[in-house]
């Protein structure tokens, strides 16, 4: 039993998270948890919200509510979310919770002991319309480099270089739009990171398993030089700037930058699950307490790379501690809506919880994982997901569960009905599907998700073969104690069905095992819950074992909902 963890780049409080950030990074982590775990492994998946900055500031202004209040309500709003679409987190937190304060403070510390954070006087831009200096992103002008027109203050979209918001040509604040901002003096604390190049480098040449995408997005921030970068903004909302024990003098009004402490949630979410379960967060974390036997992986956008390949590993390397890092860093590109961003203000596409009002959480789930931006970036299309859904979920894994479960209703009785020889269709079938699940269960493995649904649909349709093939309707009419061999295997397909498609598609699963009066153990740990042996699979349930007949376990998505939809999400009419 191997004990892995797990995390997902954090979303960000301001808002409920759009299906390309569901797809980006929580739900492929939890796929991935949840196919561990059925392997019978130790697993925690930890994510939590993200609650420091400038953008929730600005949106509990525009809430008329405290930044504290707000933040406790969207986390609440986020957590229902992810609890509704499946995400199986063994603890879902917050970033402002005094053990990330605790732990933010202790790593400027030992950083500042190291000599890797020093003083620095800044010039950063202050806006005088709203009266407040803007952080990076929130400067906006055109790019030194490229001339892209709506760079941003810390990178440009266009070129993706790394850009000072003083380096823009025409800025303007984000905030209001007002181009009355000017340069002034401030003072902050810098991480040395200049001074880690050649130790980030030697630590990313060990990580060979990370993917092509998160490899050269690293070595892309690598050659160009490691920069020094500012830990502290001018902010009221977020870790108070502590030296030995007391605010650091000069420092009453500032706080430590998003990008710094965001991270370190993951080691205090981490503490604050184990103190609730009774573990020692320490076997996950630290490399001389048994965390050097711990598998940790990752997972996030494009976007957010560069922090975990070169900003979160400087703050753990340069600690000097032994903490663990990265094992594996699964990264995405972009899901696009309609080539496009989603967008809530100008109605651009669907949202997590617009998504489960008008289709359950697996319609979303199967899709995104099916068409996974993996090898680049993937456009969203509402006839896209309407074919995706009918053709997979309805016309192959639904309509094979409604046939078998209703024909042998009708024939044999609502049991699995004795008889029959194992014979030539049986062998041929147990050979095809023994080779799509051990490949599935590779790219599992391997994470890479859209070869994996590729080869978990593929066993749905060998499944339609199979009856296709074997004809058990027509069989009854000449041979009914035959062709109840056929029907007997096809409802064990059901089963095995289910215990596949379980990290995909959780309740789907439950449903297909509900029919045989089983409950799904996916989550269960130390006992391995994954169908190795096809063979056995195929005659696991006995003669006579009951059954119940389920609901049609998917409804076609038919022309009048996507032209609703198409008004609604903001869609391409055709």
């Amino acid at each position: 039993m191997t004990r892995v963890l797990i995390t997902s780049a954090l979303p960000y409080i301001n808002g409920i998270k759009h299906l390309g950030n569901l797809v980006g990074s929580m739900l492929p982590a939890d796929v991935y948890a949840r196919f561990r775990r059925q392997c019978g492994d130790e697993v925690v998946y930890i994510c939590a919200t993200d609650e420091h900055g400038t953008p929730a500031e600005l949106a509990a202004a525009a809430a008329n509510q405290s930044v504290e209040d707000y933040c406790a309500d969207q986390f609440k709003v986020q957590a229902q979310a992810g609890d509704a679409f499946g995400l199986s987190f063994d603890h879902f937190g917050r970033s402002s919770n005094p053990a990330n304060h605790l732990l933010t403070q202790h790593f400027a510390n030992v950083l500042e002991d190291n000599g890797l954070i020093e003083e620095r006087g800044d010039k950063q831009v202050y806006s005088n319309a709203d009266q407040r200096f803007l952080p990076d992103r929130y400067v906006e002008g055109t790019c030194p480099h490229c001339d892209h027109e709506k760079a941003r203050g810390d990178q440009c979209d266009g070129c993706g270089r790394l850009l000072d918001p003083i380096e823009l040509k025409n800025p303007y604040s984000a905030v209001s739009g007002s181009h009355d901002v000017e340069v002034r003096e401030t003072r902050h604390l810098y991480l040395l990171q200049s001074k880690q190049q050649s130790q980030i480098e030697n630590w990313l040449e060990q990580k060979t398993s990370f993917p092509s995408l998160t490899r050269s997005i690293a070595k892309k921030w690598l050659k160009e030089g490691l920069r020094d970068r500012a830990i502290t903004r001018d902010l009221k909302w977020g870790i108070p700037v502590m030296r030995n024990g007391a605010v650091r003098e000069g420092y009453e009004e500032k706080v430590f930058y998003v990008w710094f402490d965001a991270p370190i949630e993951y080691i205090a979410a981490t503490q604050e699950w184990a103190e609730k379960n009774g573990d020692d967060w320490q076997r996950w974390w630290k490399t001389d307490k048994g965390a050097d036997e711990v598998e940790y992986v990752q997972f996030m956008g494009k976007d957010n790379v560069a922090f975990h390949t070169v900003s979160f590993p400087a703050t753990l390397l340069g600690s000097g501690e032994p903490w663990k890092s990265v094992d594996t860093l699964k990264s995405l590109n972009w899901l696009t809506w309609y080539g496009g961003k989603f967008s809530t203000s100008e109605n651009r596409g669907i949202f997590m919880d617009q998504a489960l009002e008008i289709l359950p959480a697996d319609y979303w789930r199967w899709y995104l994982m099916s068409n996974a931006p993996e090898s680049d970036d993937a456009s969203f299309t509402l006839e896209h997901f309407a074919s995706v859904v009918n053709k997979d979920l309805a016309d192959v894994l639904g309509n094979f569960v409604n046939r078998i479960t209703r024909f042998c209703n009708s024939k044999y009785g609502a049991q699995l009905p004795e008889g029959g020889e194992w014979g030539e269709l049986e062998d041929k079938l147990a050979t095809q599907l023994q080779e799509k699940v051990d490949s599935y269960k590779k790219n599992l493995s391997a994470m890479e998700f859209r070869k994996a649904c590729a080869d978990l649909r593929s066993t749905w349709v060998a499944g339609n073969e199979y009856l296709q093939e074997s004809a058990p309707w027509t069989m009854f009419k000449t041979d009914p104690t035959q062709a109840a061999l056929h029907v007997r295997t096809g409802l064990n397909l059901i089963r095995l069905f289910a215990q596949l498609s379980a990290p995909i598609i959780p309740f789907t699963a439950e449903k297909m095992l509900a029919v045989f009066g089983e409950k799904s153990e996916s989550g269960k740990v130390g006992e391995n819950l994954w169908p190795d042996d096809v063979k056995s699979a195929l005659t696991a349930m006995a003669v006579g074992r009951d059954f119940h007949l389920p609901e049609v376990m998917f409804t076609k998505i038919d022309d009048d909902q996507l032209e609703e939809w198409t008004v609604k999400f903001g869609g391409e009419k055709t």
